[in-house]
C-alpha cells in the first residue's frame, strides 16, 4: 500500500468530479473544487472521518469492497479503478469477459499470422478461432459440436487427440491442462460455465478426476511442445500464450525454436494444407 500516492489520487479524483456528475446539487456557496469529503463519504457509504484519514495518508489498508465503493462514488474509469486498487495494495478486479465473441481485430490478426499456427481460446480452453496453419496442424473442428470444442475436454475424452504427441509426454501434458484449468476456474470463482465443465470432465474421465484431486495450479504461459504430423513428421514448437483485452480469452502461438528445422517443417505444412491433418479433428 502506497499511502501517500493513494491519498493524492483520492484527493485529486474528488476535486475533479463536479457535483452534478455525481448526481448532487452544486449549491450557491460551494468553495471546494469538486466534491466535499462528506459527499464522497455519503456516496460510498463510509464515514467522512475515514475519507479524511485516507486523504491524509493516515488510514489502515482499505478493503477491496471499500475501494469498489470509492471508485463508484468518484465515477472512476476502469483504468482509474485498477490504479486505485494497486495503490491500496490490492489486485485489481478482472476486466470484462468476452465469452465466445471474437473481436474483428483478433480475427484479422489470426489471418495475418500466416507463418505461425495461432489459435484463440477462452481461459477454460474453448477453441474460438484458428488460422489456416493451425488448422493444417491440428485439423478442423467445424464438424465438432460446440460444447465439445474445448481442448481440455477433447484431451481427456478423445484418445485420438493424443496421437500426435509423444507418449512419454502425455502425463505431463495432462497435468498441465488440469493445473491451468484449476487456475482459470478459481479466477472465475467457480461460475456456472467453469463448474459445469469440471463436472462433465470428472464424470467422463477417471484420469481427469484423479488429477483434479491433486489441486495442482500452474498458469500456462510458455513451454516446449512436440507434435508429429502424419505427413510432415515431428515438429518442435515454442508454445506462447498472449493475453488479450478480454479477461477470458487467450491467443496461443506456436513458433519454431531458434536453430531448429521446425521453420522448414512449418513452411512445408503451409504448402500441404489442412486436408492431411489428424483424423481425430475431422
Amino acid at each position: 500500500m502506497d499511502r501517500a500516492k493513494l491519498a493524492d489520487f483520492l484527493r485529486r479524483s474528488r476535486e475533479r468530479l463536479r457535483p452534478e456528475e455525481a448526481g448532487l446539487a452544486a449549491g450557491p456557496r460551494r468553495r471546494t473544487p469538486g466534491l466535499r469529503r462528506e459527499e464522497v463519504a455519503q456516496l460510498a457509504g463510509v464515514s467522512a472521518d475515514y475519507v479524511m484519514r485516507l486523504e491524509q495518508a493516515r488510514s489502515s489498508q482499505p478493503s477491496a469492497q471499500l475501494l469498489t465503493a470509492l471508485a463508484r462514488a468518484l465515477r472512476l474509469t476502469e483504468d482509474e479503478r485498477d490504479h486505485l486498487y494497486l495503490l491500496a495494495g490490492h489486485r485489481p478486479p478482472e476486466g470484462a469477459r468476452a465469452g465466445d465473441h471474437v473481436r474483428p481485430g483478433l480475427l484479422y490478426l489470426l489471418g495475418r499470422l500466416g507463418g505461425t499456427p495461432a489459435q484463440l481460446l477462452t481461459d477454460l480452453g474453448d477453441l474460438l478461432a484458428q488460422n489456416a496453419l493451425a488448422e493444417a496442424l491440428f485439423g478442423c473442428v467445424c464438424t465438432i459440436e460446440e460444447p465439445n470444442r474445448n481442448i481440455v475436454w477433447r484431451w481427456f475424452t478423445d484418445p485420438f487427440v493424443r496421437e500426435p504427441y509423444p507418449a512419454g509426454e502425455h502425463e505431463r501434458l495432462s497435468r498441465l491442462h488440469v493445473a491451468d484449468l484449476r487456475a482459470a476456474v478459481t479466477r472465475r470463482g467457480y461460475d456456472r460455465p467453469s463448474s459445469s465443465l469440471i463436472d462433465r470432465l470428472a464424470a467422463a474421465s477417471e484420469e481427469f478426476a484423479d488429477l483434479w484431486q491433486r489441486h495442482e495450479v500452474a498458469v500456462r504461459h510458455a513451454s516446449r511442445l512436440h507434435v508429429t504430423h502424419p505427413s510432415i513428421g515431428p515438429i518442435e514448437f515454442d508454445y506462447e500464450i498472449l493475453q488479450t483485452q478480454a479477461a477470458d480469452q487467450r491467443l496461443r502461438l506456436l513458433t519454431p525454436p531458434p536453430d531448429s528445422r521446425s521453420g522448414e517443417a512449418l513452411e512445408l505444412l503451409r504448402l500441404v494444407g489442412p486436408e492431411t491433418a489428424h483424423r481425430s479433428h475431422r
